[in-house]
């Protein structure tokens, strides 16, 4: 099991170390991160991720994985990483995104007619798109699977690995790592909060 993960500068940590935990668990499974070069990556905080492969070394994959964060922007007006998602998902059988990740998937032409879902602060950037998004942690349509922000690629690659293996895997991979979610506060998706707050943080 060939899994790719798009790596690039300021991406959001947690987009590609919760997918990577998860995955990575999985039975004869290796994953490949890769950058436009072979470097370190930095996120907005200064965190350094090492690409092992440049993009032109990896030519196919089982799943390809897109992370989100601040450094999609760019993403999106760069044609070689366009190009190379829209060659890699030839050969997928699983394309999957976290965050506003599912935005370049969309500039890849790939979430056509499809339903998806992003980050509460991308989902009217991602509305610009041929695409019908929707309030949902995870959701998959075909091959695709895209998750909402940050925490929820853990939710989406637990998910993944029940429809490659089986629930049972899934379960011991999510026993393995603890995940048993009790944050603190109510307060994880944009319906919980008042409205005053949302804006304070959509200006920051």
């Amino acid at each position: 099991m060939k899994i790719v993960i798009l790596i690039f500068d300021n991406y959001t940590a947690l987009d590609i170390i919760g997918p990577y935990e998860v995955l990575s668990k999985l039975p004869n499974a290796k994953v490949y991160l890769a950058g436009l070069e072979r470097r370190e990556y930095k996120d907005s905080h200064g965190l350094r991720i090492s690409a092992d492969y440049s993009i032109n070394e990896i030519t196919v994959a089982d799943i390809l994985l897109i992370p989100g964060g601040f450094g999609i922007d760019e993403l999106l007006k760069n044609n070689e990483i366009i190009e190379w998602i829209q060659q890699i998902d030839h050969s997928t059988q699983w394309t999957v995104s976290v965050c506003s990740g599912s935005l370049l998937l969309a500039q890849a032409g790939l979430l056509n007619g499809k339903e998806c879902t992003t980050h509460w602060r991308r989902k009217d950037q991602l509305r610009n798109y041929n695409v019908k998004v929707k309030d949902e942690r995870y959701l998959q349509d075909g091959k695709i699977i895209t998750s909402a922000g940050v925490s929820a690629g853990i939710d989406m690659a637990l998910y993944l690995v029940s429809k490659i293996a089986d629930d049972q895997t899934a379960k011991m991979i999510q026993l393995a790592i603890e995940y048993d979610p009790k944050p603190p506060f109510d307060c994880g998706s944009p319906d919980k909060l008042p409205k005053e707050m949302i804006e304070k943080l959509k200006n920051k």
